[in-house]
C-alpha cells in the first residue's frame, strides 16, 4: 500500500493542445486541471494511472493530460550573450578542466583567427586554462572541450526533446 504523500508527490506530463510535451506538474494540480474541464486524458498506457482515493470515490489519473483550453504561447526570447548567461549555460564550470575557480570566458576559435563573439563559439575558462590555449584553437592547444557550445533552446523543446528520449528508453 502507498502513503498518501508518495502518491501526491507523482508528477503527470502534460501536452499542449497539439500535442507536445511541455511540462510535468503535481497530481493535485493535474486534478484540478481534469475535473474543472481545462484538460484531458491520454491513454498511452491503456487505462493505468495513479489511483487517488477519497472518502467516496476512487479517481484514476492517467500519467499524461493534454490541455483542451486554447492558449496562447508565451513569447521566448534567446537570452543575450553575456557573461551571466555564458556561465549559466556550463554550469559554472570550466569547459577544459572542470574547475569552478577564477572563471573567464574563452573564445573557441580566437577572434584573431576569425572566430565570432556568437553562442557556438564562447565557454566558461578557468583563467589557467584560458591562458593556455592563449590564441590558438583548442585542436592547436591539445586541449579537448566537456561540452560542444551551444545557444540555448527554448524550454519547451528542451523539456520535449528530454521527454521523448525518456519515453524511447522505457519501450
Amino acid at each position: 500500500m502507498t502513503s498518501s504523500t508518495e502518491i501526491l508527490s507523482q508528477s503527470i506530463v502534460v501536452f499542449s493542445k497539439n500535442y507536445l510535451p511541455i511540462s510535468q506538474i503535481n497530481i493535485k494540480r493535474a486534478i484540478a486541471l481534469l475535473i474543472t474541464g481545462k484538460a484531458e486524458p491520454l491513454d498511452f498506457n491503456q487505462g493505468k494511472g495513479i489511483a487517488v482515493h477519497s472518502p467516496t470515490t476512487v479517481l484514476v489519473v492517467p500519467y499524461q493530460i493534454r490541455l483542451t483550453m486554447l492558449q496562447t504561447e508565451r513569447a521566448w526570447r534567446m537570452p543575450t550573450l553575456n557573461r551571466r548567461e555564458i556561465l549559466r549555460r556550463d554550469k559554472h564550470t570550466c569547459q577544459y578542466c572542470g574547475s569552478t575557480k577564477n572563471l573567464t570566458i574563452d573564445h573557441v576559435i580566437p577572434r584573431s583567427k576569425g572566430g565570432k563573439h556568437v553562442w557556438d563559439n564562447v565557454v566558461t575558462a578557468c583563467g589557467r586554462c584560458n591562458n593556455r590555449k592563449g590564441d590558438r584553437t583548442p585542436l592547436q592547444a591539445d586541449m579537448v572541450l566537456h561540452t560542444i557550445p551551444q545557444a540555448p533552446t527554448h524550454p519547451s523543446v528542451s523539456f520535449a526533446a528530454h521527454f521523448w528520449r525518456e519515453h524511447q528508453l522505457e519501450n
